[in-house]
């Protein structure tokens, strides 16, 4: 993530943590980001859940332009990043505000209850992952809180449009406004139900 988009996801964490509630990452890969809401999270007396099956999404994968040979696991074959995630965590100092759920979104959304003060979603960027990323964890950001999507791109040329499609569809649905525009990194607050 670019610092700038890296900071404004602090701002937005930081002040969505004021509500009181978890912030939820979806995508975590190797836990640049989560350091970002977990210091928020820390800062604001609450924690972190991201939600990542570590096997790496579909552009990571070998072949493809953001493969990474050195997070796969050796005895399977299989992208793994839970190691390198919990190393991240563990020399920012910040594991006790993170709880990590290893997990298919649309799976641990299916049994997620309560609210969160924020959903940061940056996970599979196909539609079918970031549809259900988005149809799982929107209905959870309470009033007030924040909606934060990730390589947002409205030109195709820049980069891909299931992002960007998710983006337009939380602004047309009537219960997101649009707080903030920081180059691929855009932040809606849930202001209808």
């Amino acid at each position: 993530m670019p610092v700038r988009e890296g900071l404004a996801l602090y701002a937005a964490a930081a002040e969505a943590a004021g509500l009181g509630l978890p912030l939820l990452e979806v995508g975590t890969y190797c836990g640049r980001s989560t350091i970002l809401l977990a210091d928020a999270a820390r800062a604001a007396g609450t924690v972190v859940v991201t939600v990542d099956h570590h096997r790496g999404s579909e552009e990571q994968q070998p072949g493809w332009e953001y493969h990474d040979p050195t997070v796969v696991d050796p005895e399977i074959g299989l992208m793994d990043t839970l190691p390198t995630f919990r190393r991240t965590l563990h020399k920012a100092g910040l594991e006790e505000y993170v709880v990590a759920v290893v997990g298919r979104s649309p799976q641990v959304a299916k049994v997620w209850a309560g609210e969160v003060g924020l959903v940061f979603i940056d996970g599979g960027h196909t539609d079918e992952h970031a549809t259900a990323d988005y149809e799982g964890w929107a209905p959870r950001v309470a009033p007030g809180g924040l909606l934060v999507i990730h390589d947002v791109f409205p030109d195709p040329a820049d980069g891909g449009q299931a992002p960007y499609r998710i983006y337009l569809r939380a602004l047309e649905s009537g219960a997101f406004t649009e707080v903030s525009v920081t180059d691929s990194l855009r932040v809606l607050r849930r202001t209808a139900a």
